[in-house]
């Protein structure tokens, strides 16, 4: 939040206080009229004050900044991100985005929220307000966002909302899932209420939505959205006055498709276009970049540079109401600005984030480090032991072979499960998985020591593990520990890890542990550095090749399995979820032969 005084900025836009810094020679790309021309740039604290002829401004103790005929773009905007599923805490994500010109992200926290409740977020949004980073918070519509409801340490509710709405930290309704619009779902249509009220956005989440499903959702008050699936519904949802954001992130590629609205449909939609990654890994933003890369791949469709920009940056910040304070680089707004050698490359060789120079030849220049950890944080993994008799599938059906339902991943979409019906053994009343057909047991378990349930398990398809098991406890929506495996001993194994060494993620085999990533805070980030959590990242990939796994990001896919608002299924600590029903389902289908029935 800002915290310098109106008369002090109005003095200060008056040239009546000197400014801090000044930028000079530089070429300003003003997104706001779509125009490059030199210009200087004139900074008091950490907001612009003046562009232009800037000499006024300058005192005695002004620091001039050289731009040496750089272009001065406005700092990026990453328009929708779940920043916890880099695994890294806020700051360490701050020291991999900002080099690459991120300086404002939206985010609604959300896995801090289902994991330490609001008491965590205020510890967040205070370790956020030393970064030289923005995160706009969007206070979720209701959590979790699965559908049944699963078990999480914290849920938002219409009651949370009628408080928090009024926070100053929040920007809106984040992750309005439509199928809770679509269901009327009393909580949500209280939030969408008092959102309306307190003239808040509400930001949505509508994959595949069409037609008749989509009039119902923008009929709600939803604003934007960030889930097309292809270029012809990110279409419709302009035609419709939508704000839609081209999501490319580190699983999910969809930039090249959803492009063709602007390149192949109709070029002037691009104002109402904007970007952001969802997830991204740490091993993702040090190889490629974080908001540049999307810049620079929308270059190489063929956008020309000051609308990939503009799309990166004003765009973003009109779509969420926050471009009087970010977005361009005009007087009044937060200092966020890049020097760039070359629009087309567009590698960033200088960040000044909230008026202070922080990255300097494409290094972080200003030392970052992270808060002391409260126990509040530090304490989330509150699950009880499991055996490995917990970590199978059971059946009633008198017969040595059933037909199952297992959720097989799209390779190239992982939050979309499919139906697969599959043909299992079974030994005295438990169904076995099958690594021939690549059919392995999962299992997500609450951990928040709510229920202390036995295990619900069921099958998946498309890892290929040939052994061992692998589990996470940082896994979105509900961030419960979700685990695939070939074998109920090393499924055990990997959980009960989890459970004692305050969460993170593990591969094991044969009863051995062959890799682990801690996550002490909130069990689902680290303080690590970019770097060493990309090598560990590195680690663990390469652990799950040797067990036969060729998905891009084996541990990230399985972390999607609990997502249930894409189709066609999920899973979660109640079990094997339908989303067509919005009910849970089970696992065991059928006998495979004619005779086969139920005991007893």
């Amino acid at each position: 939040m800002r915290k310098e005084s109106i008369q002090e900025m109005i003095d200060a836009g008056a040239a009546k206080i000197p400014a801090d810094r000044v930028i000079k020679n530089g070429l300003l790309v003003n997104v706001t009229s779509s125009e490059i021309y030199p210009a200087d740039v004139a900074i008091y604290k950490t907001q612009i004050v003046a562009t232009g002829n800037v000499d006024a401004y300058i005192g005695q103790s002004t620091e001039i900044i050289d731009a040496k005929g750089k272009y001065l773009v406005p700092g990026l905007i990453d328009g929708h991100l779940h920043i916890e599923c880099s695994k890294l805490s806020m700051t360490s994500f701050a020291k991999a985005v900002v080099p690459h010109g991120t300086t404002s992200i939206v985010s609604g926290l959300d896995q801090y929220v289902v994991t330490t409740g609001l008491e965590g977020i205020k510890e967040v949004l205070a370790e956020i307000d030393q970064l030289p980073l923005h995160v706009f918070w969007g206070l979720p519509f209701f959590t979790p966002y699965t559908l049944p409801q699963s078990n999480v340490a914290f849920n938002v509710t219409a009651e949370v909302h009628e408080t928090v709405q009024k926070w100053p930290e929040v920007y809106g309704v984040w992750e309005t899932v439509s199928e809770f619009v679509e269901n009327k779902h009393p909580d949500v249509m209280r939030a969408l209420e008092l959102a309306r009220d307190n003239r808040l956005p509400i930001f949505g989440c509508a994959p595949m939505n069409r037609g008749e499903k989509l009039n119902s959702v923008l009929c709600a008050g939803v604003r934007l959205d960030h889930e097309s699936y292809n270029h012809e519904e990110m279409m419709e949802k302009v035609r419709k006055g939508m704000f839609v954001i081209i999501r490319e992130s580190s699983i999910s590629h969809f930039l090249e498709e959803n492009m063709k609205i602007v390149t192949h449909l109709n070029p002037r939609v691009a104002r109402r276009v904007s970007f952001c990654t969802d997830d991204v890994v740490a091993s993702e933003i040090l190889a490629n970049g974080h908001m540049d890369k999307l810049i620079r791949m929308a270059i190489q469709s063929g956008v020309d540079p000051l609308t990939a920009i503009q799309m990166g940056t004003l765009n973003s910040a009109e779509a969420y109401r926050i471009d009087h304070l970010v977005g361009s680089i005009s007087p009044g707004r937060y200092a966020d600005i890049l020097l760039v050698e070359d629009l087309v490359k567009f590698e960033i060789d200088g960040v000044i984030a909230k008026g202070e120079t922080v990255v300097t030849d494409g290094k972080m220049s200003k030392t970052l480090t992270s808060p002391v950890r409260s126990p509040l944080l530090l304490n989330t993994m509150k699950m009880q032991p499991v055996q490995a008799a917990d970590m199978c599938v059971r059946t009633e059906l008198e017969s040595d072979r059933v037909h199952a339902l297992s959720l097989a991943v799209d390779f190239d979409v992982p939050f979309v499960r499919k139906a697969r019906d599959v043909e299992l053994n079974v030994e005295n009343g438990i169904v076995l998985p099958d690594i021939e057909q690549d059919v392995l047991y999962a299992t997500v378990i609450e951990r928040f020591g709510i229920t202390n349930v036995k295990p619900a398990v069921g099958f998946v398809s498309g890892w290929q593990l040939n052994a061992g098991a692998m589990a996470s406890s940082c896994a979105p929506d509900d961030n419960n520990v979700v685990c695939i495996g070939t074998n109920s001993e090393d499924m055990a194994l990997a959980v009960n890890h989890l459970a004692s060494n305050g969460g993170g993620q593990v591969i094991v085999k044969d009863g051995e542990i062959l890799g682990f990533l801690p996550l002490p805070i909130a069990g689902i980030v680290s303080d690590l550095e970019p770097e060493a959590m990309a090598k560990e990242e590195e680690k663990l990939l390469m652990l799950a090749r040797q067990l036969g796994c060729n998905l891009p990001d084996p541990l990230f896919y399985m972390c999607c399995l609990q997502i249930t608002a894409i189709p066609d299924f999920a899973i979660t600590d109640l079990g094997v979820i339908d989303f067509a029903a919005q009910a849970v389902t089970e696992p065991v289908l059928k006998c495979s032969c004619s005779h086969g029935r139920i005991k007893g």
